[in-house]
């Protein structure tokens, strides 16, 4: 049986979910099932990011100990992803024992071998980020994703080596041998890669610093620094232990991402799987971020739309909806209250859901005891290109063009006129009508599960569904 990887970013754990976290999850979750129903075994992992600066200074402002503040932002994502009805296989938390075991033994074998050594360095240090930046990716001077301007920063600290890894990993970019979607994402890293020499970069803060971290095994005064912790999650999620050895499902086959964190995944991430002598990711899968009005979301201009309160009015299918088709596979995509509602109304309650209900009541009605034989199709072929390139949205459109068709078809052909005179011919109707029907809800399978198995069990009974949109006000 073939397998697939499928991964999200591990998120961190200094707060709350946001609607990016949902956008990333219910994209890998609706890849996922598409992969499963397809025939394939599945591995699809997501998870939390626990340690860092951030996050201890966090802990120390609500007067929490870190493990207990990360234990309860972790239970929020966890409680978020059963509501979104996201079907992971394994969910993984940095600061698992397991996990720090794994990362600990793993960065001794790179110690010993060579891999990391102690060093100064100095760099462009972003505290928002946790991350040291190159000129380059400065905006007037300052981070581009938080406004403020770095700090220089020089330690004493352990050091990756990355240097000798730079035109081997241009090499495997370009011949997509580590495949990066959108190109335009690839161009992006590749410019960056002819313009900057990779530095050897440091993996390490002072324990004085940063003490809420996995100590190095190597030297307890310092704790490892936030990003090569987490990478290893993509290992750890699987059972490895930090030893030799390629663990089952692995390398992923698709690791999807926000553009705000490809160039590391791009660079660091690979070096250190050389570094482990383990093979590269087949293809990293960028999307853009999720705008509201035109403008970033943030507490402070009053326009963040926390994913729970679209949950507790819409539901869950609603918001899945929304996000795997409104929003671009990849790049930036809008939402507003608003914009959301009218999406709603139009296309779920007043579009899919009255469109199964009208279906389904003639059927009901004119054909009472009787199961409608229904004709078993092949799925669009631009349907499963768009699912197998994952281009989500695209794929859903697809889904949407044939609800419209449908609905175009009950105007022109009027069964519910029909059945008055010609049974029978009625009967073709809609029989043509619920076989529409039902290749509609398995291609709403990955998008919209609940929905989708509501309208398989109208059609399997012949009767008319409960209400699938149903708004709490």
């Amino acid at each position: 049986m073939e397998k697939f990887f499928i991964t999200t970013p591990i998120y961190y754990a200094n707060d709350n979910p946001h609607i990016g976290h949902a956008y990333t999850t219910v994209k890998a979750d609706i890849l996922a099932r598409w992969a499963r129903s397809r025939g394939k075994k599945v591995f699809f992992s997501t998870g939390m990011d626990e340690h860092g600066a951030k996050i201890q200074k966090k802990a120390g402002e609500e007067g929490k100990d870190p493990q207990k503040f990360v234990d309860e932002i972790s239970a929020v994502f966890q409680n978020l992803w059963k509501d979104l009805d996201i079907s992971y296989d394994g969910f993984i938390r940095t600061s698992d024992e397991t996990h720090k075991n794994a990362v600990r033994s793993a960065l001794n074998n790179l110690y010993e071998k060579g891999a990391i050594y102690k060093g100064k360095y100095e760099g462009l240090y972003c505290s928002g980020c946790e991350q040291f930046l190159v000129k380059s990716q400065l905006s007037d001077g300052k981070c581009p994703d938080h406004q403020k301007e770095p700090e220089i920063v020089t330690e004493e600290n352990y050091l990756l080596k990355m240097s000798e890894f730079g035109e081997e990993l241009e090499k495997k970019i370009k011949s997509d041998e580590l495949k990066i979607t959108p190109r335009t994402r690839k161009n992006e890293i590749l410019s960056f890669l002819e313009k900057h020499k990779l530095e050897d970069i440091s993996i390490s803060r002072p324990k004085e610093k940063v003490s809420w971290g996995i100590p190095l095994p190597f030297d307890e005064n310092h704790t490892v620094y936030v990003w090569l912790d987490a990478f290893l999650n993509y290992l750890t999620v699987l059972g490895w232990d930090g030893g030799g050895g390629v663990p089952d499902f692995f390398p992923p086959d698709l690791q999807l991402m926000g553009k705000d964190i490809l160039r590391v995944h791009a660079t660091i991430w690979p070096a250190l799987l050389a570094h482990l002598g383990l093979p590269l990711p087949k293809e990293l899968y960028v999307h853009g971020h999720i705008l509201s009005g035109g403008r970033k979301m943030s507490k402070t201009l009053g326009n963040a739309i926390p994913p729970s309160e679209l949950l507790g009015e819409y539901g869950a299918d609603a918001l899945r909806y929304y996000l795997a088709r409104k929003i671009s596979s990849f790049e930036d995509g809008d939402m507003t209250r608003e914009g959301f509602k009218n999406v709603y109304n139009a296309d779920l309650a007043n579009g899919l859901g009255n469109l199964t209900a009208r279906i389904m009541k003639m059927s009901e009605q004119y054909f009472e005891g009787e199961k409608i034989e229904i004709k078993n199709e092949e799925l669009p072929e631009d349907y499963r290109k768009f699912m197998d390139n994952s281009e989500v949205n695209r794929a859903a459109d697809v889904v949407w063009d044939l609800i419209a068709e449908l609905d175009s078809h009950i105007q022109k052909t009027e069964p519910f006129k029909v059945v008055k005179e010609d049974r029978e011919k009625a009967k073709e109707i809609l029989k043509y009508l619920v076989s529409g029907l039902s290749r509609v809800a398995v291609m709403l399978a990955p998008f919209l599960p609940e929905t989708a198995g509501k309208i398989t069990e109208a059609i399997e009974g012949n009767k008319m569904p409960e209400s699938l949109f149903s708004r709490k006000e």
